[in-house]
């Protein structure tokens, strides 16, 4: 069997620089790591998420480091000892006793490197030489020649995680480190060097289809491979003069996986053992869990032009996602831990995909397990986001294995539903001026995407779709960023209108459109020291990474809410309307179900703390916009509509249940009064079906639009329609009552409405920064309650419930601007 000896632990880092003031010789290191948390944690630099640090630290990645260690080996038994480094960052050379052993240039690749040679009895030195991505970068600029980029930093021009160079939401924290594991493996005759697995469905039956190449030293033997799965088993063997087997296991009727909203997810182990005939020694061994569920992406042309669509297990799915970025700017503290909470909080929210964005990382094994265990469906973008990419030498072969690293290892997953080719590049290139740039003949990466990959993924992991990219409208004689075709960014929203624009599209799928808001006020008060806090004061500022990020949030109010006056209502107002964008723009595409197919929001999750597009802020707390998207996501949604002259309300159904239930409603005064009303017995709504029900034209027609609300309900969901915005609602001052009883692990928080009440937000980290409450936004009529289930550990009265502050709507913000 394959010995592996972890070399995680003896590490010392050095700076190359000798001109560098103040640093040791030598401090202890941490692998996996990276400089800046080993400068850290020894205390030579200040954390740079902390106020406006983060520009102190530039110095790191324009600076060469090596990290060393020592450890022990037993050579000379013959077997082969390599050295296998899981992720290295990015540009390095390493040594083993003083040689040379290789030199690396991609961050998303494994190395492996034949040490048997080298070896020695007893003590071995290992160092790892890093040089500065920034120098590197120069270096390959004029090699190939500029590129544009969006972005700052030559992330275009290396295979380094692109956002490390700073972006609209990420800091400028240029990593150089060993930033996974590293091990020395011992290994005899024969080893597994590629196991490609996936698993599908044919008629009734899994279907396991299995590629294993092997490594061999010395005489060649014949072997065999005994793959196991869900009571089946299968013996292959290997002629000595084979190197490489294909074969295929069949289930019987396995349970079907599901994403978390229609069904379970159950996996079945398997195993795959290299056994040596001659001994019966096991060799080498592969372990992984698998889903079986059939896949497909529909772009077939249609009377609105051509789909985009997810069909599992051949339901064709509404996708409610959101986009993932990297969760840290430094990945190696992202634990399996945190992948699971992220991703269950992801799951709470309704979402069932995620969009693992182009200007980050493939992400560990442990993010694609969780996601194979939540039922969450993972588009993967491949690593090009941004920017024009040269397609020469040596960039291409890098490209090529890294997506043969990476496609192998993640294609078991069952959660991994799509390959994307780029993220925004043809689109770039298209509308971005990018044209002009780019010289005739000169690369941009196209060939990437129109050519590499989808023979890459066609060769290696033909069951699962290949697209080119995000936007792209499924071929270059269409523009990139189409209505009718393909998918959609809708990005004008945000930069230069308001959210009401959302209505202006349908598309047949949007994988990006976001709003910006600050993070949690707790989030802030850790991260920023500014003293008074203001939305303009220096380190609230530098956590805005958009080019007039906090101009955009005050237009965005515009029309909607009062421009704030203090900075308490400025983060509740940028909040509140981030929140009431996303789920406008969800609602409606839900509501045009039958030609979009998919909203996936940008973003998340965010990687520092930073005024972002985030519903989960670094801190993993939840922003109003979480609670909006959990409520948009609802897999069953009441909405109310403009269709034609008038309003409908609209029913969406994505349970796998028809929805069938009296519907109501009324016109009524915000003082209670009702002003007209209607009933009607039975509204039919199927499985996967958006109903619309029209509103009769006494509901849809005010007498005093200032002073009266559209309330239609259909079981327990409920919808509201305003004939006018916030700015002219005659909202009253909230008067209201508070009551707190206790509970197993917090508190219960009830609050009665002696008026209308808009969008009502519990803001709990503003009482303990680790509190979670379970709703928000939420709207009461005059007489109305509702129970705020509140998890904390410190002690809250009902005198800690100050409105304004701690218990803030939209009728506070309103009534403080009169």
């Amino acid at each position: 069997m394959i010995e592996k000896t972890a070399l995680n632990s003896g590490w010392t880092l050095s700076c190359n620089d000798t001109a560098m003031p103040g640093l040791p010789a030598a401090i202890p290191a941490t692998v996996p790591g990276c400089v800046h948390l080993d400068l850290l944690a020894n205390r030579l630099i200040p954390d740079p998420y902390i106020d406006v640090n983060e520009i102190t630290n530039d110095w790191i990645g324009k600076t060469d480091w090596t990290y060393r260690c020592s450890f022990e080996a037993m050579p000379g038994d013959g077997r082969v000892q390599e050295l296998v480094f899981d992720g290295l960052d990015t540009v390095a050379v390493i040594s083993l006793n003083g040689e040379e052993i290789g030199r690396t240039f991609n961050m998303h690749r494994t190395y492996r490197f034949d040490v048997s040679a080298l070896l020695k009895a007893g003590a071995n030195e290992l160092t790892v030489t890093f040089r500065s991505a920034y120098a590197y970068g120069a270096e390959m600029e004029k090699h190939y020649g500029y590129r544009p980029n969006n972005y700052p930093g030559p992330g275009n021009l290396m295979r380094k995680m692109a956002c490390n160079f700073g972006w609209d939401w990420g800091p400028t924290l240029v990593t150089v480190g060993l930033w996974k594991p590293v091990r020395l493996e011992s290994w005899h005759r024969a080893r597994l060097a590629e196991t490609r697995v996936s698993a599908t469905l044919a008629g009734g039956d899994g279907l396991v289809k299995v590629h294993a190449r092997l490594a061999r030293h010395g005489d060649k033997r014949p072997l065999r491979l005994v793959a196991e799965i869900g009571g089946v088993t299968t013996t292959v063997a290997i002629r000595p003069d084979e190197d490489a087997v294909s074969f295929e296991l069949a289930l019987p009727s396995p349970q079907l996986w599901w994403p978390h909203h229609l069904g379970a997810q159950p996996l079945y182990p398997m195993a795959v053992r290299l056994i040596d005939d001659a001994s019966d020694d096991v060799l080498d061994s592969y372990q992984r869990e698998l889903g079986f569920r059939s896949l497909r992406l529909d772009t077939s042309a249609d009377e609105h032009g051509s789909a985009f669509t997810f069909v599992i297990n051949d339901v064709p799915l509404f996708i409610c996602g959101a986009n993932w970025i990297p969760d840290d700017c430094f990945p190696s503290r992202v634990t399996a831990k945190r992948y699971a909470a992220r991703i269950e909080e992801a799951k709470a929210a309704n979402i069932h995909m995620l969009r693992v964005w182009g200007g980050g990382i493939f992400e560990a094994d442990e993010f694609y397990e969780a996601c194979d265990r939540a039922g969450m469906l993972v588009w993967q973008d491949f690593l090009f986001a941004c920017a024009a990419y040269p397609e020469e030498e040596p960039l291409r072969s890098e490209v090529e294995a890294e997506v043969r690293d990476n496609v192998v290892r993640l294609m078991p997953h069952a959660s991994l539903v799509l390959w994307n080719g780029n993220n925004e590049n043809i689109w770039g290139f298209d509308e971005w001026g990018w044209r002009p740039i780019i010289k005739a003949g000169e690369s941009w990466g196209l060939g990437y995407y129109l050519d590499l990959l989808p023979k890459l993924c066609a060769e290696l992991d033909p069951d699962r779709p290949y697209y080119p990219g995000s936007p792209y409208s499924g071929s270059m004689e269409i523009e990139p960023n189409a209505d009718r075709h393909g998918c959609k960014h809708i990005w004008d929203v945000w930069n230069d209108v308001g959210y009401e624009i959302y209505r202006n599209y349908i598309p047949r799928f949007c994988s990006e459109f976001g709003w910006q808001a600050p993070a949690a006020w707790a989030t802030i008060e850790e991260s920023v020291h500014d003293a008074p806090l203001t939305p303009q004061s220096n380190g609230v500022f530098h956590h805005q990474k958009a080019t007039e990020g906090n101009d955009k949030l005050i237009r965005g109010l515009s029309g909607h809410l009062p421009e704030p006056r203090t900075m308490d209502d400025w983060h509740f107002a940028t909040q509140l309307n981030q929140a009431r964008a996303i789920r406008f723009g969800v609602e409606h595409m839900r509501s045009h179900r039958n030609i979009c197919k998919g909203a996936v929001v940008w973003q998340f999750n965010d990687c520092w703390p930073v005024t972002s597009w985030a519903a989960l802020d670094s801190a993993g707390r939840r922003k109003p916009l979480w609670y909006a998207l959990k409520a948009a996501y609802d897999p069953r949604l009441l909405t109310i509509q403009p269709r034609g002259s008038g309003l409908a309300a609209v029913a969406v159904n994505e349970r796998t249940l028809f929805w069938r239930a009296k519907i109501g409603g009324k016109r009524m005064k915000l003082d209670g009064t009702v002003l007209a009303e209607f009933e009607f017995w039975r509204l039919l709504c199927d499985r996967f079906e958006a109903k619309e029900f029209p509103l009769p034209e006494d509901i849809v027609t005010a007498d005093l639009p200032k002073d009266e609300v559209i309330v239609v309900q259909m079981l327990d969901r409920r919808a509201f329609h305003y004939f006018v915005e916030d700015i002219e609602l005659a909202l009253p001052a909230p008067r209201l009552t508070v009551d707190v009883v206790g509970i197993d692990g917090g508190y219960e928080v009830k609050v009665t409405a002696q008026n209308f009440l808009k969008d009502l937000c519990l803001m709990v980290d503003r009482l303990d920064p680790e509190a979670v409450v379970d709703t928000m936004l939420v709207t009461l009529l005059p007489g109305e309650s509702h129970v705020f289930t509140v998890r904390t550990a410190r002690a809250i009265e009902a005198g800690d419930i100050v409105v304004g502050t701690v218990l803030r709507s939209a009728n506070d913000l309103v009534v403080g601007s009169r």
